[in-house]
């Protein structure tokens, strides 16, 4: 076996319908009967459907309500075919997503904005999810600097724990992501990113909350920082921005996060996870508009017409818009809160189990995902053992551990009672186990050398290649 083939094991199968179904290098010389394409893409989606249904999936799937999912596919099925380019054939595509944007901007408190300054207006787009909405952010922050600083050079401070979407875009765009330690709680340490700050500086960029730990970066000091420096700051809202603001409604403590404060210059939020819309809708809302319009392309000149776009997408699918601005209207402020609670109690009956285990620790101060560690157990023999139990939890490293984002699956009766039930025969199964290298921390493990990271990283591209092969 190759070391190429054997990375690739290490990340599963990858063409598991290979032996079940012909595979298709080239067209078929006669085109397959509509019948027997739907019985074959229903028996992979059966399939794989079962792997979240029970609850048992760490975030993935943020509704799971089948009855939801339809509804929305036949909103999408009557715009599939349409290019939202086209507004002038498709004027409703405005009416989708300009709206979705404005509410979007109130949840997240944009009228305070014109209060501060009564020049300024939320301003926002739609886009793919929520790496292109961290994308658009950080290429409005690098077109700022050039033209209002003469920053050629342009640099982001932000935390360890910010989503990897950031350093893409950084290496997209010729930018430098500055990496801070964050303190022992898990938050950016604001003072550590202060002492990181140049000429070249254009933005900070917080999270809330961070992927690996759910915890809100502290937000309101970082508002301050930025203001003080006069450069942006950009809040990753891409998986709590659409819950967050419900989970404070509902009385818990969340940190402010949002436009209230007055150094939050944009904010990405994702509407395809706790805004319950089909995957591949975000969105990304400026102050102003002067912002927002520094990501916006425009040729006047061009030999087929005049062209300008608000995004790096150029066509796209109505269908999606129509059915995300469809999802947040019929779930409207009700169904949101009642989403949140329900969500936050599962949650809560998870922390109180944990608390009962004294081998586990939960890492940071966290809402509805909760990230958990150990310094009496490796955490990755217990997610080994969760895993053999049919849990499939995010893991983490630095330090080593594995999440659970809490969404609507997880809230099926009895499912976080068995969690917590699974978890403490986890901590049994590592304090023996039967083998001697936690299989789930393998990958994490070579991190730890920069060999290792150079294996991982080539092992990592090879995944991405085997994605796009036939076998």
């Amino acid at each position: 076996m190759s070391d190429e083939q054997e990375s690739m094991d290490l990340f599963g199968d990858m063409h598991p319908y290979n032996k079940l179904f012909q595979v298709f290098s080239k067209l078929p010389e006669k085109g397959l009967d509509e019948a027997e394409v739907l019985r074959e893409i229903a028996h992979m989606s059966d399939e794989e459907n079962a792997k979240w249904q029970n609850g048992q999936c760490s975030g993935t799937m943020y509704h799971g309500g089948m009855e939801h999912y339809d509804f929305l596919n036949k909103v999408f099925s009557m715009y599939s075919y349409v290019n939202l380019l086209q507004r002038d054939l498709c004027p409703s595509g405005t009416k989708f997503e300009a709206e979705v944007l404005s509410m979007v901007a109130k949840m997240l408190h944009g009228e305070e904005v014109t209060k501060l300054n009564a020049r300024d207006e939320v301003a926002g787009a739609i886009t793919s999810g929520g790496s292109e909405s961290i994308y658009n952010a950080m290429y409005v922050y690098r077109e700022w600097g050039r033209e209002q600083k003469g920053i050629t050079q342009a640099e982001v401070i932000a935390p360890s724990t910010i989503h990897p979407a950031h350093l893409k875009a950084a290496h997209y765009l010729g930018m430098k992501v500055i990496q801070v330690p964050v303190t022992a709680d898990f938050e950016a340490d604001v003072e550590a990113m202060r002492a990181q700050i140049t000429p070249n500086t254009v933005a900070l960029a917080g999270s809330a909350g961070n992927y690996p730990n759910g915890v809100v970066d502290p937000i309101s000091e970082l508002s301050e920082l930025a203001l003080e420096f006069k450069i942006g700051l950009h809040v990753d809202g891409c998986l709590g921005g659409f819950i967050l603001p419900w989970i404070e409604k509902l009385g818990y403590d969340v940190p402010v996060f949002d436009f209230r404060l007055p150094g939050v210059t944009s904010i990405s939020c994702d509407t395809h996870k706790y805004g319950y819309s089909l995957k591949g809708t975000s969105t990304v809302n400026f102050r102003n508009k002067d912002l927002r319009r520094y990501m916006y392309f425009a040729q006047e000149d061009w030999s087929g017409g005049i062209y300008a776009s608000p995004t790096i997408q150029g066509s796209r699918s109505a269908g999606l818009s129509a059915a995300m601005w469809a999802a947040m209207v019929s779930t409207g402020e009700e169904g949101y809160l009642k989403a949140a609670k329900a969500i936050m109690d599962a949650a809560d009956k998870i922390r109180a189990g944990i608390a009962n285990i004294p081998e586990l620790c939960i890492m940071g101060k966290t809402t509805f995902l909760i990230s958990v560690t150990s310094d009496m157990v490796d955490p990755y023999f217990v997610n080994d053992y969760l895993s053999m139990k049919g849990w499939r939890m995010n893991g983490c490293q630095n330090p080593p551990g594995f999440h659970f984002c809490i969404t609507l699956p997880q809230t099926q009766p009895g499912i976080a009672e068995r969690f917590v039930k699974d978890l403490a025969d986890g901590v049994t199964f590592a304090k023996d186990p039967p083998y001697e290298a936690p299989k789930s921390g393998f990958l994490y493990g070579m991190g730890a050398s920069a060999d290792g990271r150079e294996i991982l990283r080539q092992g990592l591209k090879s995944w991405v290649d085997a994605s796009y092969e036939v076998e």
